[in-house]
């Protein structure tokens, strides 16, 4: 039987940085993620759009696609545009961040893109999301891609339910979720719904790991204290055994965020996120 193939979520290679910070470039280059990613065993990666920039500057678009083909990545995942769903004052940089991604998006044949929900959970009219994320699902559809968005329990759209709904609303065939499993077990959400999500609203799936008491707020024990699969609390086993009865197949994207992580080499990181992946995936509830 083939193995489950894995997605390097962006974190996962993207070393010493982090999602609390104001700059979130990775210090570590492209060439070594990807090569890191590819030596693992992972066939899928994600890049982060404050990266783009960076990497098409060294490489062009047309070298960043040789770069993964090269190394055997089928799959990518293009994440972040800030405040989509805005038409205030940060229109303008989310637009260009938005037709950056979209124009990357095409040019190397993007899986899918990703975009995260307001992490200040400030008043918000979920028809106007709705039919901006509508907008946004066509658009990616335009370049061949499809839309996920990721729920946090800390944010506007905090469960699996509430991304499910706003997904709904939408109307649009080409949205769904992206579901980490630290999202699910944080918001307490039963192992058991995961088998109702309909497959086609899946857009991708994220594994790790975390201990069962959560340190400080919800996004600072995300960012520092992940573990690596298997290694925490979390019932990983029925938590894949949900989304495979649900249809899902793979990719499985991991992002382990720790300070331990990030302490590690890349190469050293990646490894390990790939063999404690498999050791799960491996087993059966």
């Amino acid at each position: 039987m083939s193995l489950d193939s894995l997605l390097a979520t962006c974190w996962s290679s993207a070393g010493d940085a982090a999602s609390d910070r104001a700059d979130l470039r990775s210090p570590v280059p492209l060439r070594q993620r990807v090569e890191a990613a590819a030596a693992a065993g992972f066939t899928g990666f994600g890049l982060l759009s404050a990266d783009l920039p960076a990497a098409e500057a060294e490489y062009g678009l047309s070298g960043i696609r040789s770069l993964l083909a090269d190394n055997g990545i089928v799959d990518l995942e293009l994440e972040d545009i800030p405040r989509w769903w805005d038409d205030g004052p940060a229109r303008a940089e989310s637009d260009r961040v938005r037709h950056s991604l979209l124009r990357a998006a095409e040019a190397l044949g993007a899986r899918h893109l990703k975009v995260t929900p307001d992490g200040a959970n400030e008043p918000w009219d979920r028809g106007h999301w709705a039919a901006k994320f509508a907008e946004l699902a066509e658009q990616a559809a335009g370049v061949g891609a499809r839309l996920g968005i990721e729920f946090f329990p800390w944010a506007n759209v905090a469960s699996l339910a509430d991304g499910l709904a706003l997904v709904a609303e939408s109307g649009h065939d080409n949205a769904g979720v992206v579901i980490d499993v630290w999202h699910i077990a944080r918001a307490g959400t039963p192992v058991a719904d995961l088998a109702q999500v309909p497959l086609a609203r899946i857009i991708g799936v994220e594994l790790n790991d975390a201990d069962a008491v959560v340190v400080g707020t919800l996004f600072e024990d995300t960012v520092h204290r992940r573990r690596f699969c298997g290694e925490g609390s979390f019932d990983l086993t029925g938590m894949i055994a949900a989304l495979r009865t649900a249809g899902w197949t793979g990719p499985w994207g991991v992002e382990i965020l720790s300070d331990e992580y990030v302490a590690l080499p890349v190469e050293v990181a990646l490894d390990r996120a790939a063999r404690t992946a498999r050791a799960v995936l491996a087993k059966r509830a």
